[in-house]
């Protein structure tokens, strides 16, 4: 099954809270992860964040950093085209959602995904509108 996840979702694969068992399991049961280009800084900052609010030390940030990383090499990369864009224009015209959350939608449309994950109930109900199959991850 051609997976694809938002940030929000994919997130909870590396920090512990509600949620993160279903994607694990997700994961596990995916043929084909793909993400958005605008998943790894979001991520990334989502980390940072954590090591300001000393909720993580920066060793843990250095060991999560780690493994995210070599699961993004080993996953699709949905880059931004001039395609993803309008059609990220299109949903945000037609839905009320954030720039960055359209472009996650968009990118799975564009990769033909197979089931689109996040844990956005606005951006589940757009990609479901669009003819995702969506998965909304507790959180």
């Amino acid at each position: 099954m051609k997976t694809f996840f938002d940030s929000s979702a994919f997130a909870k694969r590396y920090i512990e809270e509600e949620g993160s068992d279903e994607v694990d399991r997700i994961c596990g049961d995916t043929s084909s992860l793909a993400l958005s280009i605008i998943c790894i800084p979001e991520i990334i900052s989502a980390l940072n964040r954590r090591v300001r609010e000393k909720n993580i030390t920066k060793k843990q940030y250095s060991t999560v950093k780690s493994h995210f990383l070599l699961e993004v090499n080993d996953s699709v990369i949905i880059n931004l085209t001039p395609t993803v864009i309008s059609k990220s224009t299109v949903l945000l015209e037609k839905y009320v959602l954030r720039g960055m959350d359209a472009l996650h939608v968009a990118c799975a449309i564009e990769w033909e995904s197979d089931l689109f994950v996040s844990s956005d109930t606005r951006q589940i109900e757009a990609a479901k509108r669009s003819g995702l199959k969506t998965y909304l991850i507790s959180s």
